[in-house]
């Protein structure tokens, strides 16, 4: 493995745990309905009860970009994790937020999109192989 192959798998799995603690922890504290994440979707004007499904859609986003079986599914899953980001920095800019609040959604969709990024450079990406 050359210098620039290692290069981007410490970058890969630097953005890529980033991520998966950002989502595991947000996944968890909706599932059991830490107060916080109950306020946020109040200000939003969202339901309640989807702090379960965006719960559970969060930790199953992050066992697909780290599972090795479906690329597909590592696809699904990274789509996922952007609408759900792309999603909470629209909804903070709707209700009249400003930047620091919805600024942490778009610094993960920046992580993601170098954890993304970074897959597809790993060697093997760019012929289809499961990495």
């Amino acid at each position: 493995m050359n210098q620039t192959n290692k290069t981007w798998n410490i970058i890969y799995f630097v953005a890529t745990i980033l991520l998966s603690a950002s989502f595991l922890f947000g996944g968890y504290s909706e599932l059991v309905g830490q107060e916080a994440a109950r306020g946020v979707l109040i200000h939003l004007g969202y339901p309640l009860y989807l702090l379960y499904i965006l719960g559970v859609a969060k930790i199953l986003g992050v066992i697909g970009i780290w599972q090795k079986f479906s690329p597909a599914l590592r696809e699904w899953a990274y789509a996922g994790i952007a609408f759900d980001l792309l999603g909470a920095t629209v909804s903070h800019i709707f209700v009249g937020d400003g930047p620091m609040i919805y600024a942490p959604a778009l610094i993960s969709l920046v992580v993601m999109l170098v954890s993304y990024i970074a897959l597809k450079k790993r060697v093997g990406a760019s012929m289809g192989q499961v990495v």
